[in-house]
C-alpha cells in the first residue's frame, strides 16, 4: 500500500494515536516500537478500543483488512505527515532554539488565533515523532500551523524541516543546551541553523531578532522580517522593556503588560508580536492576546504560597537559561530573596565546568540565600554563608522540615529530571 492510499484511509479517521491509552473511536493507531516495548503487540487492543485502522510493521500481528502492514511504522508515520502537509498546503510557522521555544510557540499561537484558525504543537511534542503527530493534527479548517522543533544533535532540525516544509521560521536563540549531543556550543549553532538553510534554499521567510548577532549573521542571505530595541531599520521597533518581575514592553503605537516573568521572556513576546504584525493582526488584538496569556506547566509561573512569592521555572534548565534567570532574579526590587536551583542535565563533558560557572557567579553575590541541589552542583561545593549544597532532593527535603519560609521571594529552577516543583510541598 503506497502512502497516498494510507493517507486516504487516514482521512476517514477521526484522529491518530500512537498510545492505546489515548485511542478514540474511529481513529488510526500507529504501532511505533520503543526502547522497551513493541507496540505491534497492542494492535488488537487498539481495534477493540475503537480504532478504525492499525498500522503495524510486524506481520505476526496482522489481524484483518483493518490492519495496514508496512516496512517501518515510524518511517511511514513521518512520510504520512509530509504527504498530509503537502495535501493541506497551508502556511506553516516553525521555530526552534535553545531556550524559550514552547513559551514563544504558545505566544505566537494566541496572537495569530486572533485572526486565523490556528493549530500548534501540543506541549513539547517537538521531535521526530512529535512533529509528524502535530502535522497530522492539522485539518482543512486549519489556516496557519505552528510547529515547534526540538533537537539534541545535528541534522535533526534539517530532517524535521524536510517533513514540515515550513514557510516561515524563527530561532529563539543559540544557548548552552544539549551540549552532549551537539558537541559544544558551535555544534548547537550549526544544528539550529539548519532551519535557516532550509528557508534559504526554498526562498522562504525568517523572523530575526536584531539583538542577536548570530541570528543576523546566519540569516543575512534570507528574506527576513526583523525586530529590535530602538532600531529604526527594524520592521518592529521596540521602544522600551522592563521586568519587575513581569515583562512590560512599549512599541511605537502600543504597549503590552504581560504575565511573564523576567527579561529573558521579552524576546519571546517580541517574536510573537513581530509575527502578529507580519500577518496583519490588529495591534489591539496582539495586545489582548499577550496580556491574557498566563504561563503554566512549571514555566516561569508566578504564584503565592502564604506570605511567599514564588517564581516556578522548573520545566527545564541549561547554562544559558540558568544564568539569565539568576541575573533577572537578582535585579528584582524585592527583599528576602531565596534561590533553589537544581542540576542542569545533558551537558556531557562540560557538566562540571558549567555548574562551576554558576556556583562562581553566585559566590560574588550576597543578595539571596541559595540552595543548590544535585550531584553536579554538590561536586562544586564551596564554603559560603549564604549558599548551601544538597547532593539529593531527599537531603534537601529533610533540611526543609526544619526551615521556615517567611515573606520570601523565591526562584525555583532546574532541569525537568530534578522535579523541583516538589519543593512547593514544603513552602
Amino acid at each position: 500500500m503506497n502512502i497516498q492510499d494510507i493517507h486516504n484511509l487516514f482521512l476517514q479517521c477521526s484522529s491518530l494515536s500512537i498510545d492505546t491509552r489515548k485511542i478514540e473511536k474511529n481513529s488510526m493507531f500507529f504501532a511505533i516500537k520503543g526502547e522497551n516495548f513493541d507496540a505491534n503487540t497492542f494492535a488488537k487492543e487498539a481495534l477493540d478500543l475503537g480504532a478504525l485502522f492499525v498500522v503495524i510493521d510486524n506481520e505476526s500481528y496482522f489481524i484483518d483488512d483493518r490492519t495496514i502492514l508496512v516496512e517501518n511504522s515510524l518511517q511511514t508515520l513521518q512520510e504520512l505527515a509530509k504527504f498530509h502537509r503537502s495535501y493541506l498546503a497551508l502556511p506553516i510557522v516553525a521555530l526552534t532554539g535553545s531556550n524559550g521555544k514552547t513559551t514563544t510557540k504558545e505566544l505566537i499561537n494566541v496572537v495569530l488565533s486572533k485572526k486565523f484558525k490556528t493549530k500548534a504543537t501540543i506541549g513539547n511534542l517537538n521531535n521526530h515523532i512529535g512533529v509528524p503527530l502535530t502535522l497530522l493534527s492539522f485539518t482543512k479548517e486549519t489556516e496557519i500551523g505552528i510547529v515547534e522543533m526540538g533537537a539534541n544533535h545535528q541534522k535533526e532540525i534539517e530532517f524535521l524541516c524536510q517533513i514540515a516544509q515550513p514557510d516561515f521560521g524563527y530561532i529563539t536563540n543559540f544557548g548552552k543546551a544539549h551540549l552532549e549531543g551537539f558537541g559544544g556550543v558551535e555544534g548547537v549553532i550549526a544544528g539550529k541553523s539548519e532551519m535557516y538553510q532550509y528557508l534559504a534554499a526554498n526562498q522562504k521567510t525568517v523572523f530575526v531578532n536584531l539583538e542577536d548577532p548570530i541570528q543576523i549573521e546566519k540569516s543575512k542571505e534570507i528574506k527576513s522580517f526583523t525586530f529590535g530595541v530602538k532600531k529604526e531599520n527594524a520592521d518592529l521597533n521596540i521602544q522600551n522593556i522592563s521586568a519587575n518581575p513581569f515583562v512590560t514592553i512599549a512599541y511605537n503605537n502600543f504597549s503590552v503588560e504581560s504575565h511573564l516573568i523576567g527579561l529573558y521572556n521579552a524576546n519571546n513576546i517580541n517574536a510573537a508580536v513581530a509575527i502578529g504584525k507580519y500577518f496583519d493582526v490588529k495591534e489591539s488584538d496582539i495586545k489582548s492576546a499577550i496580556e491574557n496569556y498566563i504561563p503554566a506547566n512549571n514555566r516561569s509561573q508566578m504564584m503565592q504560597k502564604g506570605s511567599n512569592e514564588i517564581i516556578l521555572d522548573a520545566y527545564n534548565a541549561n547554562p544559558s537559561s540558568m544564568a539569565v534567570a539568576i541575573t533577572n532574579f537578582l535585579q528584582l526590587d524585592k527583599k528576602n530573596k531565596i534561590m533553589i536551583l537544581g542540576d542542569m542535565f545533558e551537558l556531557g563533558d562540560e557538566s562540571l565546568y558549567e555548574h562551576k560557572v554558576i556556583v562562581d557567579s553566585l559566590a560574588n553575590q550576597n543578595e539571596a540565600q541559595c540552595f543548590l541541589l544535585g550531584k553536579s552542583f554538590f561536586a562544586n561545593k564551596i564554603s559560603k554563608e549564604n549558599i548551601q549544597f544538597f547532593e539529593t532532593f531527599d537531603a534537601f527535603a529533610e533540611f526543609l522540615t526544619t526551615f521556615k519560609f517567611d515573606s520570601n521571594m523565591i526562584l525555583i529552577k532546574g532541569s525537568r529530571g530534578m522535579a523541583l516543583e516538589r519543593t512547593l510541598e514544603y513552602i
